[in-house]
């Protein structure tokens, strides 16, 4: 992802400081929100703005994929060291955890993930990539404890999950999240309680059958023919077998068979994704896909192995958001951008790792607005031509300030520790 989450962490960390966090009430005297509009004041301010600007072009001009953020780590260390900022490192490769605060409860955490798109970046500007084939294009770029979470490998490697396999979240009460949205205005933010974004896995089948020329197909057994009717039959899992009210998806989006226009290739490969917003209904997809392209791989004389790479991409639950978490973001998020700013959004097909940290903890993920409206119509994530608005660096980190920092104040007196202790680190 654009290293635009962990820049916007960075400036959090200079809006909270080292030092223990006292948080005065969320509402001065006279009943005006008071934490929210200070720090969305001082995320505006040239000086950090500039500092955080340059943070992040220096990162976009030098992506590193997941599992290989090792310069990325390096340089977001360097800072945490300038800050006086207390973090674990190594955590899962190249993962950071940091702490703000007394190393005392409540501990509220904040996501941010380091790593870039294998793809090539085709936007013309001073800080493009300088790394053939890798890029930033997805928006990645108080009494108490602010746990900062710098995660690898968001972009399908599961980072979060084995960031959660390795005790990150140990003694956190809740954790939020950010993504940029380039066709939402900037300074407004959308999300919604429960069901935000779908859980998804992937799936690669090889049918195999017998080559030959293609004029003589009686002497063959058409792998094409038999991968043709295997997609076919794979849609009609949505469309006959899906509750029209439960939203699933089935894609193939991977097809490679034959090199020659007069041959009848052995064996086709296809590959794509499935998603749904519920476990049962995706194990359920996840069980059919694969009685399907046996099935009519079978019916063609042809035999076929399915792969779900479940070691290699592990399968990212529904990204859910907790409802407590929504009222209490709509309550600080309203108080720092005002309350007409708040959007609630549909589902997305899309997903997410910080899901997996939701399994755990209660947590909260939003979509920040960013759209330029001086560019023409905005790229998409994933996009070679994707670009980032910069203004929304302030946005995003007085966002995340605001809600640690009001977190730490109002849930205090309600926080117990989870098993008893507390771990010697924090």
């Amino acid at each position: 992802m654009e290293l635009f989450n962990w820049v916007s962490l960075i400036l959090v960390i200079s809006l909270l400081g080292p030092a223990p966090i006292v948080v005065a009430s969320s509402i001065n005297s006279d009943g005006k929100p008071q934490i929210a509009s200070r720090f969305l004041n001082l995320a505006k301010k040239h000086d950090l703005f500039d500092w955080m600007v340059g943070i992040r072009r220096k990162l976009h001009e030098n992506p590193e994929l997941g599992y290989e953020e090792f310069e990325t780590s390096k340089l977001i260390r360097a800072e945490l060291d300038n800050l006086g900022i207390t973090y674990k490192h190594p955590v899962v490769v190249t993962g950071i955890i940091g702490f703000i605060g007394t190393g005392k409860p409540p501990f509220v955490a904040i996501r941010a993930d380091m790593d870039a798109l294998p793809m090539q970046e085709m936007v013309e500007w001073k800080h493009k990539s300088k790394v053939p084939g890798k890029m930033h294009a997805c928006g990645h770029d108080a009494h108490g404890t602010v746990v900062l979470v710098f995660q690898p490998a968001e972009e399908g490697g599961g980072g979060a999950h084995r960031l959660v396999e390795a005790g990150a979240l140990e003694n956190v009460n809740a954790i939020f999240g950010l993504h940029v949205d380039s066709k939402l205005p900037i300074g407004e933010v959308a999300s919604r309680s429960g069901p935000l974004l779908a859980g998804s896995g992937f799936f690669e089948a090889v049918i195999s059958g017998k080559g030959g020329h293609a004029a003589l197909p009686q002497h063959s057994i058409d792998p094409i023919l038999a991968a043709s009717n295997v997609i076919v039959s794979l849609q009609h899992l949505v469309s006959r077998e899906a509750d029209p009210l439960d939203s699933q998806v089935v894609t193939v989006a991977k097809f490679q068979g034959g090199g020659a226009f007069n041959v009848i290739p052995d064996s086709v490969t296809i590959g794509g994704t499935f998603r749904a917003f519920t476990k049962k209904s995706f194990y359920q997809l996840k069980q059919r896909i694969e009685e399907v392209i046996k099935g009519q791989a079978s019916v063609q004389r042809c035999k076929a192995s399915v792969s779900f790479f479940e070691n290699e991409k592990p399968f990212f639950p529904p990204t859910v958001n907790h409802e407590s978490l929504h009222d209490y973001f709509k309550r600080v998020a309203g108080e720092t951008l005002g309350s007409h700013k708040v959007k609630e959004m549909q589902p997305l097909m899309g997903s997410e790792d910080f899901s997996f940290y939701q399994e755990v903890i209660p947590g909260y993920f939003f979509f920040l607005g960013m759209k330029n409206t001086s560019v023409g119509k905005p790229e998409s994530a994933h996009s070679p031509h994707f670009y980032i608005n910069e203004e929304a660096l302030s946005y995003g980190a007085a966002l995340h300030a605001s809600l640690a920092s009001t977190y730490l104040s109002e849930f205090h007196p309600k926080t117990t520790l989870i098993g008893g202790e507390l771990h010697d680190e924090l």
